[in-house]
């Protein structure tokens, strides 16, 4: 492994997945580690301490503890001018394989790392980690039926088989159709112990009148986890709750000197008196490799490469307080949307589309009379990591047609808006 210290960088997943990329694992730690915990972390060959312009916290310098210098370890700098390390390291650009170049040498010539991290021996990790972890206990999986909580089912029925336990949670936040799919996908065709659980109405009633998107994330979050905490006291046995926690969740999520983006309700949005303990096995992957494991595993190319849904479901793209019309409008618009995309070829080719109902009405006419409706927003992206995208160019006549389908066929809609931000500055989502 090469540790990457976070000193204040912007840069630090591209860096890790750079150094991955070349077959070496890495993972990215707080700048304060100390020397014990470094020792303590298996197989490191060589250390990264990555500066960068959030090396200021409160009007301080912050630094790495010196004595990090002496351990006979490899050290490296970026873009920290007080190391005083064996290589330097003066920039480096947001490109992986610029990066690879740069620190191909010193990860391999220097640290005499081996190129041994790829799927296969990830899954075969993992599976004996849970193994030792869970021993004859059962689990619980919450299984959304999105590319993170199928490949963990996946890789959880490998380690453990008829010990694991998924539940179903439809909120009422789902796609169209979406949990008919996973009823189908799961039960039916991968004979999964799975539960299903219809609380569309205690959700909402939850989140009636609550605008803010953090607050609406640990309340979706809060109420994930009572719902699993009610069906696991139906069973005998269950200790461990799985999750499809992934290494961006946790980024964006906050570290010491980097600013939350948003919590995500795996993440931030835990209540502190929960029951179990976790099992979250790719939780240091990032989504491209995330999908590399579901292909390892056997998943079908379908579902491996399916579009990325977020915890909180379409609470999140009906912005502000959630209504029932307005989330229909947004369900609406996005089944038609996901199938002309579908229709032209874009679900192959685009990353991520979806759309977002905001919580306010402009001035519209409908059948020849003054209408006060709602606009629709329609976001297509593509990435690799979800930590930027660019926007996909979508042909106008694709668009227009859309749009076209929109306005007819959802109630309450009188205005379709295409966004062109990508990300930074925006984030993927809206909220």
């Amino acid at each position: 492994m090469i540790v990457i210290l976070d000193l204040g960088s912007h840069e630090n997943t591209v860096l890790a997945r750079a150094i991955r990329a070349l077959g070496v694992y890495s993972e990215i730690y707080p700048h304060d580690i100390t020397v014990g915990e470094l020792k303590a972390l298996p197989n490191v060959k060589g250390i990264i301490i990555n500066g960068g312009p959030n090396h200021v916290i409160d009007g301080v310098a912050i630094d790495v503890d010196p004595a990090i210098y002496s351990m006979g370890i490899p050290v490296m700098a970026a873009g920290h001018d007080k190391a005083l390390c064996e290589v330097k390291l003066d920039e480096f650009t947001d490109d992986i394989e610029g990066i690879k170049k740069a620190v191909k040498s010193f990860v391999f010539d220097t640290c005499k790392a081996e190129a041994n991290w790829n799927m296969t021996n990830f899954v075969n990790d993992q599976i004996e980690l849970v193994r030792r972890q869970v021993g004859d206990k059962k689990v619980l999986l919450a299984l959304s039926g999105g590319v993170d909580s199928s490949v963990v089912a996946a890789l959880l029925l490998k380690a453990i088989g008829n010990k694991l336990v998924c539940v179903h949670v439809n909120h009422g936040l789902m796609r169209k159709g979406e949990s008919e799919d996973v009823v189908e996908v799961f039960k039916n065709q991968l004979k999964a112990n799975l539960i299903y659980k219809d609380v569309t109405d205690r959700f909402l009633d939850k989140l009636a009148g609550v605008a803010d998107p953090e607050e609406k994330r640990k309340i979706i979050g809060g109420e994930f986890i009572r719902v699993f905490e009610e069906e696991a006291r139906k069973l005998d046995g269950i200790d461990y709750l799985a999750q499809g926690t992934i290494y961006p969740d946790i980024v964006e999520s906050g570290t010491k000197t980097a600013k939350m983006v948003k919590s995500h309700h795996n993440v931030g949005g835990l209540p502190e008196d929960l029951q179990f303990e976790l099992v979250e096995p790719l939780r240091q992957l990032f989504k491209d490799e995330v999908r590399a494991c579901g292909l390892e595993l056997g998943l079908p190319y379908e579902m491996v490469f399916r579009q990325p849904f977020p915890g909180p479901g379409l609470g999140v793209r009906c912005l502000g307080a959630i209504t029932r019309d307005r989330l229909e409008a947004v369900r609406e618009a996005d089944a038609i949307l996901r199938e002309e995309f579908q229709l032209a070829g874009l679900d192959k080719k685009v990353w991520q589309y979806f759309t977002v109902v905001p919580d306010f009405k402009s001035v519209g006419v409908r059948d020849n009379a003054r209408s006060f409706d709602w606009p629709v927003i329609i976001r297509a992206v593509n990435t690799v990591d979800a930590m930027t995208a660019t926007i996909e160019p979508v042909d106008w006549p694709i668009l227009m047609k859309i749009t076209d389908r929109i306005l007819k066929e959802v109630k309450n809609v009188n205005r379709v808006c295409y966004d062109m931000s990508p990300k930074p500055n925006a984030t993927i989502e809206w909220e």
